[in-house]
C-alpha cells in the first residue's frame, strides 16, 4: 500500500473573501475566463466556482487536465437548480427546461469539467454529507494504489436556499488540489484519512462555525497546514467520529 500521497497543489476559490480573511487564507475569486461564454450562460455559480478552483490547481501543478482524472466532492451539488425545478414541478402552467434539468444532478461540475477540457479520463462524483472531504481523499488514495499517477480532488459547497437544511449553505466555497503519488514538485504529503480515535487537539472555533455552513470548508485545516508548513494530525470533518491524517512538508 502506499505510504504518503504527495500534494502538488492546492487552491480556493470563495466569493466572500471576508471569510478567508479570519484564516490567513489567499484565495481567489470566481474567474469566467475559464468557461466560454456560451457554455458559462447555462452553468450555476457553483459551478463556475468549482472549476476556477479545479481549473488554478492544475495551474499551479503544471498539469494537463485533459488527461487528468478527478474526483468532484459536493454535500448538495446542484441544490438551487434542483430546488426551482422541484418549485416548478407541481405548477401545470409552468414549462420544465431540459437544459436546467442536466444542471441538477450531482455529477453537472464534473460533466462540464470534461466537456472543458476535452478530457476522457475517469471523473468520479461523491457526497458523503460532513465526511465528504475525507471521502473524496480516501477515493483519491484508492484509485492511484493501482500504479503511479496523479488525480485531481475538488471539493465544493454552494449557497443553499435557507428553508432547506439550515445552517448548511450559507456560504459558498470550493477548493482544489493536484494529488500524486510521486514526491516530484510536491508542497507536502499526507498519510491516508483515518478515524482519529485520540483526537485531542483544539479544533478553531472559526473553522467549526464555517464548516457546519459549508461541509466543504472541512480542508481548512490541511490547507493551513501546508500553507505554514506545520507538520501533524489534520482534522478532515468536524463531527464524530472525526477523520483526520498526517500532514507531512
Amino acid at each position: 500500500m502506499m505510504k504518503q500521497l504527495f500534494i502538488k497543489s492546492a487552491v480556493v476559490c470563495c466569493p466572500d473573501r471576508e471569510l478567508l480573511s479570519h484564516f490567513n487564507l489567499p484565495g481567489s475569486d470566481i474567474d469566467n475566463s475559464f468557461i466560454p461564454a456560451g457554455i458559462r450562460r447555462r452553468t450555476s455559480m457553483t459551478t463556475r466556482m468549482a472549476i476556477t478552483a479545479a481549473k488554478l490547481a492544475c495551474l499551479q501543478a503544471n498539469t494537463d487536465p485533459q488527461n487528468l482524472a478527478s474526483v468532484f466532492a459536493s454535500l448538495g451539488g446542484e441544490i438551487q437548480v434542483t430546488d426551482a425545478l422541484c418549485r416548478l414541478l407541481p405548477d401545470d402552467n409552468e414549462l420544465l427546461s431540459p437544459t436546467q434539468f442536466h444542471n441538477s444532478v450531482h455529477n453537472t461540475t464534473a460533466g462540464y469539467w470534461g466537456i472543458l477540457n476535452k478530457c476522457q479520463a475517469p471523473t468520479t462524483a461523491i457526497a458523503a454529507a460532513d465526511d465528504t472531504f475525507a471521502m473524496g481523499l480516501i477515493e483519491v488514495w484508492a484509485q492511484l494504489q493501482q500504479g503511479k499517477g496523479e488525480r485531481l480532488l475538488v471539493c465544493y459547497d454552494e449557497l443553499w436556499p435557507q428553508y432547506l437544511a439550515p445552517p448548511i449553505g450559507q456560504t459558498a466555497f470550493a477548493c482544489a488540489f493536484v494529488l500524486s503519488s510521486e514526491a516530484e514538485q510536491a508542497i507536502g504529503a499526507i498519510t491516508m484519512p483515518q478515524v482519529a480515535q485520540q483526537y485531542k487537539q483544539d479544533m478553531q472555533a472559526e473553522w467549526l462555525k464555517l464548516a457546519e455552513t459549508a461541509p466543504a470548508a472541512a480542508v481548512i485545516p490541511l490547507l493551513l497546514a501546508v500553507q505554514h508548513k506545520q507538520v501533524g494530525l489534520v482534522p478532515l470533518n468536524i463531527k464524530a467520529p472525526v477523520w483526520a491524517c498526517q500532514f507531512k512538508s
